[in-house]
């Protein structure tokens, strides 16, 4: 499947409030507001977000479903993914341990990994991020007013997933979805696909004494990973291969609007998505007023008073 999948498409995790991640991602990582929607699975009125680069690209994408507001939180742990490390410049490291002092970003010391520095921080709900030091990325970064674009994160550079064990989730990366593996270092193991680098790596953290986490959506979790397919066609190619492969639980194609999605778990216990990328995020909005105001798929247009009314207010950039 290596020629099929091309990288990351996106990362969704379950965060507290709406506000609180809307003013951590645009504010203070100076994202792109890409897209304001609901979730479109189970009947909760849930917000999700979408979060980009300046073309809203996949590989780029952050979204977030803030299930405080519903009362539910999750559980970290292995199984799930760790950490969701973006692509920065590696001068613009200082710059961000500077910005994340101002706005009282808990973060660790400058460190390397894979012959790359990164930077730790935290979202307000504990999820963990990295910036990673890459100078080989050419994407175009949203800039704020705050955040230059030489400063900028150009995308997702590399997903860092828990396992209790690995020799099972290390073949289905290979076999299975056609990556390589290119690095050991300690406990991490390097997957990369394509050109590798940013935008297309996966890195395994071996922690065999960390209990399992939830799976269900919660407070404090990433939900699943995603990754690019361009199309229909391609992504049914792909759920074919897994299902013949023996991975039998690959569900039906679901309509995102902005992509079309399977989903599957990889031995480890880490949901895995594979998405399309010829719909994009101007099939209901313009692409130069992406994520203005809140939208819902056609389904749901006659549930729009109910679903506004019991939403959290935001205020967007």
């Amino acid at each position: 499947m290596a020629h099929l999948i091309s990288g990351l498409h996106h990362l969704t995790s379950c965060v507290a409030g709406a506000q609180e991640d809307i003013d951590f991602f645009t504010k203070i990582i100076g994202q792109r507001m890409v897209k304001q929607t609901v979730l479109f699975d189970g009947t909760l009125p849930i917000y999700h977000l979408y979060y980009g680069n300046a073309n809203a690209e996949p590989g780029s994408i952050m979204t977030t479903f803030p299930f405080k507001q519903a009362g539910i939180y999750g559980r970290k742990g292995s199984g799930q993914v760790k950490v969701t490390g973006y692509s920065v410049p590696t001068a613009s490291l200082g710059f961000w341990v500077e910005r994340f002092r101002q706005y009282n970003v808990p973060h660790d010391p400058i460190a390397e990994r894979f012959g790359q520095k990164y930077l730790r921080f935290y979202h307000p709900a504990g999820l963990e991020f990295e910036m990673i030091g890459d100078d080989n990325d050419d994407r175009v970064p949203w800039s704020t007013d705050e955040v230059p674009a030489e400063v900028g994160v150009r995308g997702l550079h590399t997903i860092t997933l828990s396992l209790r064990e690995t020799f099972e989730s290390e073949r289905f990366m290979i076999e299975a979805l056609g990556f390589r593996k290119t690095g050991q270092e300690g406990a991490y193991t390097r997957f990369e696909i394509g050109k590798g680098g940013a935008g297309c790596t996966i890195d395994f953290l071996h922690e065999p004494d960390v209990p399992a986490g939830s799976w269900t959506f919660g407070v404090g979790t990433v939900h699943h990973v995603a990754f690019a397919v361009r199309n229909d066609e391609e992504q049914a190619k792909v759920k074919a291969f897994l299902e013949g492969l023996g991975y039998t639980d690959v569900s039906e194609s679901k309509d995102r609007n902005y992509f079309h999605s399977i989903y599957v778990r990889m031995p480890g216990g880490v949901l895995f998505e594979i998405a399309t990328t010829d719909i994009g995020f101007a099939t209901d909005e313009p692409a130069d007023q992406l994520g203005k105001k809140l939208l819902l798929p056609p389904w749901f247009e006659h549930r729009r008073e109910e679903i506004i009314s019991a939403l959290e207010p935001i205020s967007v950039p």
